[in-house]
């Protein structure tokens, strides 16, 4: 019986996934079925001590993390959990050998969003990106590798960039909720009360060096992982060329978006581009 709900913990981070990010969901709709679920269940798990630092301020959000910090590992530690989301989490990190410091520097990194507000210095921002996004991306190709060690160490460098290139357009793409909602500024040596066109294009420039040593990696992927991530690739890419033209002001006062007529079209060219071979 504990297979059936073992399955049931995985369709519920499959559910986390589709509701929070559709635009990630259709990603990994596009990875081998045989590693669909263990993605969904990395996304279920930083998804939710993501709300907890971003979204619970009525509430004890540092208690919160804690205790979802101490029922993972007691999940870890029991092969089991009634909370479905750390159930399916703990099942993942064992099949594929996740090391434990990639979990507790994500989880350094969320605590730091209850208390730091400002990275002021290149150095500060590194540890948090690294945290928050590039563990993520090695935690992914843990899944992406399966094992194979040689691999993952030669796409190792390529995977945490690829991560600090959506973790750092997800920082221009919600700049004025992290600023005046959660009064939180990631970008160093910027003022956001009035960004102006030279540190936007300061901050474009460094996503764009980010996303061409990504690439590199994401050609070199397996198969059944290549065109889910290559199709997250595009989309994160469009949505950066979509900052890129808009006016500095408008960024701050509007989030913007890729529609879904172009997520469609997107999907549709990268398909094609995967199976002629010319990623």
């Amino acid at each position: 019986m504990k297979n059936i709900y073992t399955q049931l913990s995985f369709s519920c981070s499959k559910i986390v996934t589709q509701q929070y990010s559709t635009s990630f969901s259709s990603a990994v709709r596009m990875l081998s079925p045989k590693i669909r679920r263990a993605i969904y269940s990395i996304y279920g798990f930083v998804r939710f001590a993501d709300e907890i630092v971003d979204s619970f301020v009525t509430y004890n959000q540092e208690e919160l993390l804690n205790d979802f910090e101490k029922s993972y590992y007691q999940a870890f530690k029991n092969n089991i959990s009634l909370n479905p989301i750390l159930h399916s989490f703990q099942e993942t990190v064992k099949k594929y050998n996740i090391e434990d410091a990639l979990i507790q520097s994500f989880l350094k990194s969320m605590r730091a969003d209850l208390h730091k507000t400002n990275y002021s210095t290149q150095e500060d921002y590194e540890t948090y990106i690294y945290g928050s996004a590039d563990v993520v991306g090695l935690m992914c190709l843990k899944v992406f590798t399966n094992g194979n060690t040689e691999k993952y160490e030669l796409l190792k460098e390529p995977a945490m960039r690829l991560g600090s290139a959506f973790q750092k357009v997800n920082f221009l793409r919600d700049i004025k909720e992290d600023y005046e909602v959660l009064n939180r500024s990631y970008f160093p040596n910027i003022n956001l009360k009035n960004l102006s066109p030279d540190d936007k294009k300061l901050i474009i420039s460094e996503i764009k060096e980010d996303f061409k040593e990504a690439y590199k990696g994401v050609v070199r992927l397996p198969l059944e992982s290549r065109f889910g991530v290559y199709t997250a690739y595009r989309y994160y890419l469009k949505l950066l060329r979509k900052l890129e033209t808009t006016p500095s002001h408008k960024i701050m006062d509007a989030r913007i978006r890729v529609s879904d007529f172009m997520k469609v079209n997107l999907l549709a060219k990268s398909f094609i581009r995967f199976k002629l071979n010319i990623l």
